[in-house]
């Protein structure tokens, strides 16, 4: 069962060789053998997991009417709500937090009939690249223990990778689901901003964030991006009219153009990722497509502007938890300035201080104009070059991070150079695209690496087609780490 991709379980599930509660069963039963090695969960919703699950299978019993992944687990990322399952996006100051309501996405996802089983851990309030950050401790990787599994979304592609469950929901604030679904070998959608609901999403930057699907393929996540998205009369940001449709067909690739931003592949990328991602194109313009190098502009500019803006966003969005009537509060302040200061201080971990601090300097009255109103214009100068980019190419091909997964702790003292390695996901979420980060390949360390489709806005239904052409002709896809990987 734990070979059998998520659409593949619902399609055995349906076909009675195996029943929704012996599915949900033997999940929790791996995820409780297995995850004190990872940490990929922070909760596991036993009981309830249960009870849903036998109220789908009488669903599916009765005939009703399902999507693909009727009667599939899946567990979401530590900052979605779920109504009556602590909520605390792995800080301290949310310890304890159950929310009253559930997010959108979640929602949707048991009206298709899945079945929610747990929390996963991620960065603390999503602000990190490795997660490392948050309240619960760091997630593994589950083909070495050792190192990280990226960041923010690092539970959630941990416990796909690991078999843990067969499909999550993560969240991509500047390349939280593709950062880590190259470190550890998973699939996983960032969706154009506006396609998928953000209620119910605890706060980052609200003009940045997005929820989307990891998998173990490109089939599973359209899948799970046809459930989850359209229009949400809760969130205004959400533009789209109607869920995705992916149809089962690929489109052809003939006449399709991918561009090759050759200043991606300069100094600051490793050679075996370097190696592997250019690998990745050639197999596209084996299958039929035009491939063709091009210079990406305002490269420069893209991290910081994006961290501008993005700590901007975290500084407002994070005023609320002040010890008063949101988050920690310190039991022994005395006055309204030990409320703030203690609270915060002992309930904030040290990543998200410093976002916050950063965000509040940029906002400050004498460097608004500065810095915040410059990052303002680089951010529509970006996108106008995306723009100019999708008037030329259907498509852009390129990494997703400069290097393979690190050691735990090796790079927690070196902020700068943690920022640096979100600078080919960041722009993306500037300019509010949708982007598929697929792997590629292994480093000499048998360690996964993984490449980024980037589309235009709203195109995912022509990256998901050409993603799955890639996973047709290439079996990256199928590796299967080893649980509690050996640390090399």
């Amino acid at each position: 069962m734990f070979d059998l991709s998520a659409t593949e379980l619902s399609a055995a599930i349906k076909a009675k060789k195996i029943s929704v509660t012996e599915a949900v069963s033997a999940y929790i039963e791996r995820v409780e053998k297995n995850d004190k090695t990872l940490n990929a969960f922070v909760t596991v919703s036993k009981e309830n997991a249960l009870a849903r699950a036998a109220e789908v299978q009488r669903r599916i019993d009765g005939g009703e009417a399902l999507s693909p992944l009727a009667g599939v687990p899946v567990a979401v990322k530590d900052n979605i709500s779920v109504k009556g399952v602590e909520t605390a996006c792995a800080s301290k100051t949310l310890g304890g937090y159950v929310p009253v309501f559930s997010a959108t996405v979640v929602e949707r996802l048991e009206q298709a009939g899945m079945i929610i089983m747990g929390k996963l851990n991620m960065d603390e309030f999503a602000m990190g690249g490795s997660s490392e950050t948050g309240a619960r401790g760091a997630v593994h990787n589950p083909w070495d223990v050792s190192r990280v599994a990226g960041g923010s979304s690092g539970g959630s592609a941990a416990a796909v990778v690991s078999g843990e469950i067969p499909a999550a929901l993560g969240s991509d604030t500047g390349g939280s689901i593709r950062q880590p679904c190259s470190f550890c070998g998973a699939t996983g959608i960032k969706p154009t901003y506006g396609s998928v609901s953000r209620y119910g999403l605890i706060a980052y930057a609200s003009s940045l964030d997005q929820i989307g699907p990891i998998g173990r393929d490109a089939d599973d996540c359209a899948a799970l991006l046809s459930v989850i998205s359209g229009a949400d009369e809760k969130d205004s940001t959400c533009v789209i009219k109607k869920p995705f449709d992916f149809p089962a067909d690929c489109p052809s690739a003939a006449g399709l153009k991918i561009g090759v931003p050759r200043n991606y592949f300069g100094a600051g990328i490793d050679e075996s990722v370097k190696k592997a991602v250019l690998a990745a194109a050639e197999e596209f313009k084996a299958a039929g497509y035009g491939v063709e190098d091009f210079e990406m502009p305002m490269m420069d500019y893209m991290v910081p502007a994006y961290y501008i803006i993005a700590c901007a966003e975290a500084s407002s969005n994070l005023s609320r938890y002040d010890g008063l009537k949101y988050g920690y509060r310190n039991a022994d302040a005395k006055t309204l300035s030990d409320v703030y200061r203690l609270s915060r201080s002992e309930g904030f971990g040290i990543e998200v201080k410093r976002r916050i601090m950063l965000g509040s300097f940029v906002l400050s009255s004498g460097y608004y104009d500065a810095y915040y109103k410059k990052a303002l214009q680089a951010r529509y100068l970006i996108k106008e070059a995306y723009d100019a980019l999708f008037g030329r190419f259907d498509m852009l091909i390129s990494p997703v991070a400069p290097t393979s997964a690190y050691k735990i702790g090796e790079n927690v003292g070196e902020p700068v150079k943690m920022y640096m390695g979100d600078i080919y996901t960041v722009s993306v979420n500037l300019a509010g695209l949708p982007a598929i980060a697929l792997p590629c390949g292994f480093d000499e360390k048998a360690l996964p690496v993984g490449f980024q489709l980037i589309g235009s806005a709203f195109s995912e239904k022509t990256l998901v087609g050409a993603a799955r052409l890639y996973q047709s002709r290439t079996d990256f896809h199928t590796r299967r780490a080893p649980t509690g990987g050996e640390p090399q």
